[in-house]
């Protein structure tokens, strides 16, 4: 099966990178006119323009991917984009493409940062009740992007210190996805102000609660969905020491749950039917990412026979994943090829019977089903990867090589097909090109040393390839383009 929980070389270099990146990458001191400070819902360009926003927003995300703990789930990934991006269309003032992401923690929260990043907990999405509450979070994190409140409020503190943004970054991004540790490192690289952090200000979270309800109703959500959802979660730690990271890094004083509630009962009321998508996902989540598979069998089975579902559809797939978690393969396959009858192209359903024909070695059934589904559905990531995988597993080096490299073209920054190409390339003995796919890895951790290193070493075996090796060098010039830029931030 596709390995989505532990890709198979790349993350031995994360600490190196996080630590190169922090020292040097962003070691560029803030500075702006005093005189002048930003106001609620306009940009602060005198620190940083968009396209710096952009570039440190490519680093930051390097980072992250190399301290790992993102789930590389094609299906997962592809369903967080459709939601996160359902929503963008609607938006105002969008700079740049989002990519929305989810960090394998069970810990309730989500963040933003530059360059139109969202990230989300699995946690949260399993604790959501409905589409609209998940939506509901995914629309403020947004309107923080579009707000550009993290710019502005790196703005406002570099008036009043002289701190690098070494020190910010460094620390935002921790307290982002680690709140007690992340508002240590702040504290430590800010003593001065102790009141900085991702945490935003006052002003800063009810404008993103104005523009992300308003965001939710036009983009066809129950915007009750916001109020709802922080009710919910005010009740859940009313009485608890340890309130969950999203309540550190975006405090919900009970006057915010109930402002939220007239604005969202000023809008029209949308009533909004359960998703499939969402139950799937959710069960996705309970079922490959949390809890062993006995448990999960056991959960998913009471929840069948209590009826205690929102669609019987998820919750036996649930069941049919906890299965093959298991090993019980023939079980797996039962459900899956039911479901399947129901619903022929559902993505979930193909994902989860690829893995399960895979572990019984019927590629050939795999194969004939993948094939479909890639040629309707071309370059989709689920059937692309999926096929590529049954491909390389049946031997069929050269068709999965093309159809890796054809997906990459409009999806340049996939890990997983990286992965698998370089496992082809291996393979076929084609070691310039397995050196070019490792190299293509460490540069999305933000690794240019390394991948350059790799690069050259792809040039010692591509002496008789010589379209292969202009590429190579022209593939080292962006890469020490890259880093050229992030040092003249200084």
């Amino acid at each position: 099966m596709l390995n989505y929980k532990n890709l198979s070389y790349f993350f031995f270099i994360g600490c190196f990178v996080v630590g190169a990146l922090t020292a040097s990458s962003y070691s560029w001191a803030a500075s702006a006119d005093k005189n002048k400070l930003p106001q609620i819902g306009t940009s602060g360009f005198s620190v940083l323009s968009v396209d710096k926003e952009r570039l440190i927003g490519t680093a930051m995300m390097q980072q992250i991917r190399a301290r790992g703990g993102i789930i590389n789930d094609p299906v997962l990934i592809e369903y967080i984009n459709h939601l996160g991006n359902s929503l963008v269309k609607n938006a105002n003032d969008v700079n740049y493409s989002f990519e929305f992401f989810i960090v394998n923690n069970q810990e309730l929260n989500a963040f933003a940062f530059f360059g139109g990043h969202i990230g989300i907990h699995s946690g949260l999405i399993t604790t959501a009740d409905t589409e609209s509450e998940l939506a509901s979070v995914i629309a403020h994190e947004i309107s923080h992007v579009t707000q550009r409140h993290l710019a502005r409020r790196i703005e406002a503190q570099s008036r009043t210190q002289p701190l690098t943004l070494a020190g910010i970054v460094s620390g935002v991004l921790l307290t982002m996805i680690n709140p007690a540790v992340g508002m240590a490192a702040l504290s430590t690289s800010m003593a001065a102000s102790q009141q900085f952090g991702i945490n935003y200000t006052r002003g800063n979270e009810k404008e993103a609660d104005r523009v992300g309800i308003t965001l939710l109703a036009h983009s066809g959500f129950d915007p009750l969905g916001a109020p709802n959802f922080f009710n919910k979660m005010l009740e859940k730690y009313r009485y608890t020491s340890k309130p969950p990271a999203m309540l550190l890094t975006h405090p919900l004083p009970e006057s915010r749950v109930s402002e939220a509630r007239i604005r969202a009962q000023n809008f029209p009321k949308i009533s909004v039917a359960p998703k499939l998508d969402f139950e799937l996902a959710k069960a996705r989540i309970k079922a490959r990412y949390e809890g062993d598979p006995e448990y999960n069998i056991n959960h998913f089975s009471s929840a069948i026979s209590k009826g205690q579902y929102a669609f019987l559809a998820a919750a036996r797939y649930g069941l049919a994943l906890s299965y093959f978690e298991d090993k019980a393969y023939d079980k797996a396959l039962a459900i899956l090829n039911d479901l399947l009858q129901e619903d022929a192209n559902n993505l979930f359903y193909i994902d989860a019977l690829s893995d399960v024909l895979i572990a019984l070695k019927q590629f050939k059934q795999a194969e004939k089903m993948l094939a479909t589904v890639n040629w309707l559905m071309p370059n989709n990531q689920v059937a692309a990867l999926n096929y590529a995988n049954v491909l390389l597993e049946m031997g069929n080096l050269d068709a999965s090589a093309q159809v890796l490299q054809d997906f990459l073209l409009v999806s340049p920054d996939s890990f997983i097909a990286y992965d698998l190409l370089t496992t082809v390339y291996r393979k076929q003995d084609k070691k310039a090109l397995m050196h070019v796919s490792k190299a293509q890895v460490m540069a999305l951790v933000g690794a240019y040393t390394q991948a350059i290193d790799e690069l050259q070493t792809a040039m010692t075996y591509a002496d008789d390839l010589p379209i292969i090796s202009k590429r190579i060098k022209g593939r080292i010039l962006q890469l020490q383009d890259q880093q050229e830029k992030l040092k003249r931030l200084n």
